[in-house]
């Protein structure tokens, strides 16, 4: 390892070799930074998740705060959203075609929603592409989740209960394995 003289005598003087000091730091840098990313959320629940909108008119904000202009009004009650950030009793958050704005948290619900994102899907009776047929989705229709697994979900459409592949649904994470209403 080169170094400055000057520097070298220094760390030799105080009785420690310069590796011990680079260690340290390092140290030091690693527990500043993990600090950090453990930083717990607002409202103590995990950040990214998914929710859904309470209510058929919800005002997208450009900020956290009813001073913000809105930039967008949702009028799709059920409309399933990301949560991405939280400021006080404010939400950031994402829909399915990328928009993002803020949302007062009494506008959400933890209830579990998902888009159809295919353009037609059938919504069946059991979880087999062979089953048969109760109706055809359209896409951008909003289903209430009942149950999932890895390639199936059991969701409620406009009062069908009934099966949709998992692959053509927007509001649930690949690594959710299980999810139950």
């Amino acid at each position: 390892m080169v170094m400055n003289r000057s520097l070298a005598k220094y760390f030799i003087v105080y009785g420690l070799r310069p590796t011990v000091y680079i260690l340290l730091f390092i140290v030091c840098f690693l527990t500043i930074g993990t600090a950090y990313a453990a930083k717990p959320s607002v409202s103590g629940l995990p950040i990214p998740r998914f929710v859904s909108l309470k209510s058929d008119k919800v005002h997208l904000r450009v900020g956290p705060g009813k001073d913000y202009p809105i930039e967008w009004i949702y009028t799709k009650r059920g409309l399933p959203v990301e949560i991405i950030a939280e400021y006080d009793v404010w939400r950031k958050i994402r829909d399915h075609q990328g928009t993002e704005g803020w949302v007062h948290q009494q506008r959400l619900s933890g209830r579990r929603m998902a888009i159809t994102t295919a353009d037609k899907q059938s919504l069946r009776r059991a979880e087999d592409s062979k089953a048969p047929v109760m109706a055809e989705v359209e896409q951008g229709v909003v289903a209430r989740i009942l149950e999932c697994d890895a390639a199936w979900c059991k969701v409620e459409v406009s009062g069908f209960r009934g099966y949709l592949q998992r692959a053509g649904l927007w509001g649930l994470y690949p690594s959710e394995q299980k999810i139950e209403d």
